[in-house]
This record gives structure tokens, sequence and C-alpha cells, in this order.
């Protein structure tokens, strides 16, 4: 049916999973895969997770939906949480994915350029290798040339340099914002080293250029802390998150200290931010804001940094280095061929993993894997290992 009725926009495997716990996919057959890849860092509170499902029973009892037409008190909630969590003086606007967040980051940067009077500046800069979104602007932001074939033409006024040192010498009269990850989800897996984006940020605000901070991996605990911009010390003028915030329901967010730069009509979600999501959103924060404060992710954190290194250390003819930062991390491998062999037996030993980058295993896993599963996952590696001849 899938090959049959669902355009072929996915190289899937056609393992069919049917229920999971805590870090555990099962499929038909009753088989556990453990998931070092969380959905693409979506399941942040992991697998049927009881505190989860029940929130989202209870709100669509009740509401599911009314449209923005109307207040929606777990919108607000969630806004005021996420406002209160990062320290930051913010508003929020609430879409459905990551894309939509970086559109609504996008439309922000343009009206503030648009706003400051004289020559419109309307240039955004982004770094090589990043990935923004699917949609014609966030494709276009997205500095790969491989993924801009068919889709064109697009919209003017993207801007890419080859790392953080060029983005100066990018910069012209009509540049508004530059928009960049912390960690390059699908770059490397390779964290920006702190001063270097300390000394960024110093620059663009001596210029009344906005630092826009794409976090829709790294945010929601995924780097320790809510943002990776607070572990960073920084304060960007835009955050923009989503994957984790829902625990699997579609969720983003765009929050900006522009707080005024939009009036009712010039942006607007259907869905974005409806009774459902940020009720879900709601349950999943507090779930990992206890993981953190109690230390339990700090901890977790240590553990899986360590057991990565010790592969690293243990089979370096296999892997070059670990990189990362909180629980977004990789082993970079010697070759694509590797990678990708590497990958294939981690699946075959039933432990998902992901890839990232020309050479780079990722590992997502849920914010609140157990010990007992993390080792348990360790322990199926090593057979992979093995296997790799």
């Amino acid at each position: 049916m899938d090959l049959d009725y669902v355009l072929h926009t996915y190289a899937r495997d056609y393992t069919h999973f049917v229920k999971g716990s805590g870090a555990r996919l099962f499929d038909e057959s009753g088989r556990d895969y453990m998931d070092f890849g969380s959905g693409i860092a979506v399941c942040s509170v992991g697998y049927g997770n009881e505190r989860l499902a029940k929130a989202i029973s209870e709100q669509a009892y009740n509401l599911i939906h009314t449209s923005n037409l109307y207040g929606i008190e777990p919108q607000a909630r969630l806004a005021k949480r996420l406002v209160e969590l990062s320290g930051y003086d913010m508003r929020v606007f609430f879409a459905n994915s990551g894309a939509e967040a970086n559109e609504g980051a996008l439309k922000i940067a343009r009206k503030f350029g648009e706003q400051l009077g004289g020559i419109k500046r309307y240039q955004i800069i982004t770094l090589d290798s990043s990935f923004h979104g699917r949609t014609i602007s966030t494709l276009k932001a997205t500095a790969q040339s491989k993924m801009h074939d068919y889709f064109g033409p697009y919209p003017d006024g993207f801007v890419y340099a080859k790392d953080l040192a060029e983005i100066p010498s990018k910069i012209s009269d009509v540049t508004c914002a530059v928009l960049l990850e912390l960690v390059q989800g699908e770059g490397g897996i390779t964290p920006f080293k702190r001063e270097e984006i300390l000394h960024l940020e110093k620059f663009l605000k001596a210029k009344n250029i906005l630092l826009m901070i794409d976090e829709v991996q790294t945010g929601i605990y995924r780097s320790g802390e809510l943002f990776a911009s607070q572990k960073y010390g920084i304060n960007p003028d835009v955050i923009t998150t989503a994957k984790g915030l829902g625990g699997g329901v579609p969720i983003g967010a765009v929050m900006t200290t522009l707080k005024d730069i939009f009036v009712p009509g010039e942006h607007g979600s259907t869905f974005g931010g409806n009774f459902l999501s940020t009720r879900a959103g709601l349950e999943v924060l507090e779930i990992l804001e206890e993981e953190r404060s109690s230390g339990r992710l700090e901890r977790t954190i240590t553990c899986f940094k360590d057991r990565l290194k010790d592969l690293q250390k243990s089979y370096p003819e296999i892997f070059i280095e670990e990189v990362g930062l909180g629980l977004m991390r990789g082993l970079r491998m010697r070759d694509v061929e590797s990678l990708e062999k590497f990958i294939k037996k981690a699946k075959e030993n039933r432990v998902l993993i992901l890839k990232s980058g020309k050479n780079t295993a990722r590992f997502l896993p849920p914010l609140t894997i157990t010990l007992e599963e993390m080792e348990e996952g360790f322990k199926r590696l090593e057979k992979a290992i093995g296997d790799l001849g």
C-alpha cells in the first residue's frame, strides 16, 4: 500500500513497528529494537510515556482544536513556560514543524530589515552544511547545493558562509540577519566553539543584525539545558524549536525578543498551537525539567558520552573521533561506506542509529533513556562492530 499510494519521498526501511516502551520499539514479531535515534530527536520522553499519553488523552476528550481566532489556555501557558525556563525576554508563535518555525524566523528578519528605514535590508546569512527545512524558502536557506535542484526559482536574499569566520566578510548594507545551528544536525554533529559564538554575537549586535538560532534539534533539553543557546551564554534575537517539544505530537515554535514585530494578520497558522499540541508540550517540558533539575539528565548525558568514547578508543581503526553536545552525539568514521555498513549492522543487531554529514553516525536517544536500556543498546552495538568483519 505504501508503494502504491504514498509519494516516494523516503527511502524506507519496511520494519513494521507496532508499539514502543521507553527507548525500545517492538516490531510485529515482538522483537525489540533499542532506538538511539528517537524518531530523529522527536520522542524526547521515550515511547509509551504514561504521563504524556494521559495528558494527550484527557485533552482529546475535551478540546483538540478551536482555531487561533479564540484564546487557547494551554498555548498561553506553554509560551509562558518556554520564556520562564529559557530566561529570555521573548514572545512565542506556535507552528506545526521546524520548517514552519524557521519560516516565521525568516519573516521576522525581513520585517525587521524593512522597518529600519532607508535601504531595505533583506539578506540572511546561513552556513555551509546547514539544514533549515524543506519549504521553498527554508530549503534555500539550507546551504547545501545538492538540495536545490528542481525547485527553483527561489526567493532572493540568502547568502552562504563556509564557516563562522567568513560571516563578517559576507555582510553587506542589505544584511538583516544571520541564521545558524549551534550544532549542525545534518552537517556532522560538531558543536561550534563557545568563544566563537560569543564573538559573533557581539559583532552582530554592534551592526544591528539579528542573531537567529535554529534549535529545532538542539532545543528542548537535548543539550542538557532547555536551549543550547543557554549553554553558550548568548542572547539570541530569535530562537526556533520543534522536534522534541511535543514528544511526538507535531509542534514548532519561534521565539523572539522583537515582541511587537507582527500585528494581527501578518503571520498565522490554522493548526499551530492548538489545544492538543500545546498540552502535550506542557507535559513534555514538565517531565524533562524534572529530569534536568534532579540531575538525572546530566548523569545520562555523561554516561552516554563515556560509552561512545569507549567505543571510539576500543576501535580506532573504525571510529576517528567522538563528537557532540548533550544527547546529540556522533561517531566520526573513516568513510561513507563504513558508516552505511555500521548503520546496517547496528539495525541487524536491533539498534537504530542515524546518519549525519558524510561520515558521522548520529545518536539521539530519548532524554529519559534508562541506564539499563543504554547498556543493552551498547552491548548490541559491540556485537554489530564485531559483525563488521
